[in-house]
């Protein structure tokens, strides 16, 4: 439709130039003395337009000529921009594919564009430290040390990069550094708590654990395991004596010293420094939040002594738990052995015997044979505690 109106108007056109050109007698005289030109207006318009169209046409050659370098300057950079920019992405793809070492050659191409060199630097040293060249990944990240703009990335990929490689000091360096620029995130957080895992840094890494916990970061699961794990390397340490040890208990938070898991290490290590009173305390109350054969088997290795008050108590605590829990093996295992150190033959000997019946573990098997070898060698019956030994030796055995 275009085409067919600019057809209709250039045909108007030539048609009113032609009808003007031949009903027009006008003439132009051009007079420089002693010279004279006549000619016709419509020759002079003609030669008046042809000026134009050459004079146009050498001023735009002119121009033209001038602007070839800056021309062939920008077509150069527009081309390098798109090198580096496909370089750029063909790095980032082959990183996602897994593919280190085409993402590198690939970093480095997108390197040459200057707008891309720090990407493409944290792009090559994730690269580099995926092919465990640790030397051309260092390179590639002090690259982009001063490059203000792109900080917090550079240490942020240092921390993870190094916390992966097991260079938990350094990580630490990092992760100080971009707490320092004020930098603080959840991601942030959870590679320090990793890097402060590695270094056994295990308040530390409790604090992280809770700061990330009220921000739900962390898996449920997981913030317990670490739990788990870091107060089982704070009480099992061998540097603790009495004192130390109790002080440590006493920073546990009550949410956690009722927790199965840290409330058995816990009473393990305080029976292993004759801390028998705070290790029935700790279990007792354990026991009270959340009943756990863990627990139950550290308040047996607790007792008292015999005769003793505690060891009555302690004897009236699991009678009543066995009115709660008459199938219970651990919790009969734990009474019997109990009234076996107060010497009261008979609830030892009918505890242990129902211990034995609803035993599901070896373990659980082996000692209550030996309990029982014990109780009727106390009381003189050696074929009785011979028959035990052997049933305890056949259940190691199995």
């Amino acid at each position: 439709m275009r085409l067919l109106l600019w057809l209709v108007a250039l045909m108007a056109a030539a048609i009113g130039i032609a009808v003007t050109a031949r009903f027009n007698p006008g003439n132009v005289v051009f007079f420089y003395p002693p010279h004279r030109i006549d000619m016709s207006l419509n020759f002079f318009v003609v030669v008046v337009a042809l000026l134009f169209v050459v004079v146009y046409a050498l001023l735009r050659a002119a121009r033209a000529t001038f602007g070839m370098p800056a021309r062939v300057a920008a077509y150069r950079k527009a081309k390098r921009e798109r090198d580096g920019n496909k370089g750029l992405r063909d790095a980032l793809k082959a990183l996602f594919e897994g593919r280190f070492g085409h993402a590198e050659k690939a970093a480095m191409r997108a390197a040459e564009l200057p707008e891309n060199a720090g990407i493409a630097a944290l792009i090559g040293a994730r690269a580099a430290h995926r092919m465990r060249q640790s030397a051309r990944r260092d390179n590639w990240l002090a690259g982009v040390v001063h490059d203000n703009s792109l900080k917090t990335a550079r240490l942020m990929t240092m921390t993870e990069l190094l916390v992966d490689d097991h260079q938990p000091q350094a990580a630490l360096d990092a992760v100080a550094e971009l707490n320092a620029s004020g930098t603080r995130h959840i991601h942030a957080l959870q590679w320090s708590m990793k890097a402060h895992q590695q270094a056994k840094n295990w308040p530390e890494v409790l604090r992280l654990v809770r700061s990330l916990d009220k921000h739900k970061a962390l898996h449920p699961a997981l913030s317990a395991r670490l739990r788990e794990l870091a107060y089982d390397a704070l009480l099992c340490d061998s540097s603790h004596d009495a004192e130390s040890i109790l002080r440590v208990w006493s920073t546990v938070p009550t949410a956690d010293r009722v927790k199965p898991y840290i409330a058995a290490r816990a009473a393990a290590a305080l029976n292993a420094r004759g801390l028998h009173d705070e290790a029935r305390a700790s279990a007792e109350e354990a026991l009270r939040a959340d009943w756990d054969d863990r627990v139950v088997r550290a308040y047996r290795e607790s007792a008292a002594q015999a005769g003793s008050p505690a060891l009555l108590a302690q004897i009236e605590h699991c009678e009543a738990w066995m009115k709660q829990r008459p199938t219970d093996a651990e919790l009969a295992l734990t009474l019997g052995s109990l009234c076996l150190k107060q010497k009261l033959w008979g609830k030892a000997q009918r505890y242990l015997e129902q211990a034995l019946s609803d035993a599901t573990e070896p373990r659980m098997v082996r000692e209550a044979h030996l309990k029982l070898a014990q109780m009727h060698e106390a009381l003189g019956q050696q074929e009785e505690a011979n028959a035990h030994f052997r049933q305890c030796a056949l259940a190691s055995i199995l």
